[in-house]
């Protein structure tokens, strides 16, 4: 009887899980993508792919079967990721699994978000799992910064959360660093992890803009409540852990062309 090792990454086919894949593909290692959607791969190989819903775990137990690592990429602002993290908590150890590893975001114990509320009760199932494990907090992703100015230029006014500060870090470098700790053992809370430098919503919002040629009017908007204020603090920044060595200007020339705000 034949034992594999795989290692199975959750959200598999996201902005994240998919750049995980594809780094433990090209590294010659044995890969299970899980995710709702089929992984359709970008290289040569493809990873073993199961179309599971983590929201009724359905099909999840024959997807960790004979996996030594899981890294738990899957998330969703619309919620439920609690739930989720259980069933696979749960699966995981009727497994054997040997090690779980979360990626997790800077502020999650500071700023009360409900999304920021939901990773962290998920990183406090992780430490009582019984599992080894490894737990990783990063800063925004480029990505979703483009993301979030390409919603708002919709309007010929772009608001944008006055005194908020942003630390955007590169999806690749991440997915690096996962693969890093996926391939080593269960380290507990590693150090955080941000990008190279600190912007300001309104450079942000800017840069976006120009770099995509379009003309909005940024407006600053003052947002009440304990988050926004949390946010203007910078509890959603890791200065001391600036490792990332893209720039969101760099991400963006990257991506010149791209048609913001359509």
């Amino acid at each position: 009887m034949t034992v594999t090792t795989d290692i199975l990454v959750t959200g598999g086919t996201g902005t994240l899980g998919r750049a995980v894949v594809d780094r433990l593909l090209d590294g010659g290692h044995g890969v299970r993508s899980l995710s709702r959607h089929p992984h359709t791969g970008t290289g040569r190989r493809r990873p073993r792919s199961y179309a599971v819903d983590l929201r009724d775990g359905t099909g999840l137990a024959e997807a960790v079967a004979g996996v030594d690592t899981v890294v738990h990429c899957a998330s969703t602002p619309s919620g439920g990721d609690t739930e989720a993290a259980g069933r696979l908590v749960e699966a995981a150890r009727r497994a054997g699994v040997r090690h779980l590893v979360y990626i997790s975001i800077v502020g999650v114990d500071r700023i009360p978000l409900r999304y920021y509320r939901a990773k962290l009760a998920v990183e406090r199932l992780v430490e009582q799992s019984g599992l080894g494990w490894t737990v990783l907090r990063t800063t925004q992703f480029h990505d979703l910064l483009l993301r979030l100015v390409r919603t708002g230029a919709r309007s010929p006014v772009v608001p944008l959360p006055a005194g908020t500060r942003v630390q955007p870090v590169d999806v690749g470098e991440v997915a690096d660093r996962l693969v890093e700790l996926a391939l080593g053992g269960p380290a507990g809370h590693v150090a955080d992890m941000g990008g190279p430098e600190v912007l300001t919503a309104g450079e942000v919002v800017r840069m976006t803009l120009a770099a995509g040629g379009r003309h909005r009017l940024p407006l600053p908007v003052w947002l009440p409540g304990p988050s926004a204020a949390a946010l203007r603090r910078g509890e959603n920044l890791a200065p001391e852990h600036a490792v990332g060595r893209r720039t969101y200007a760099e991400f963006l020339a990257e991506r010149a062309g791209a048609r913001v705000g359509e």
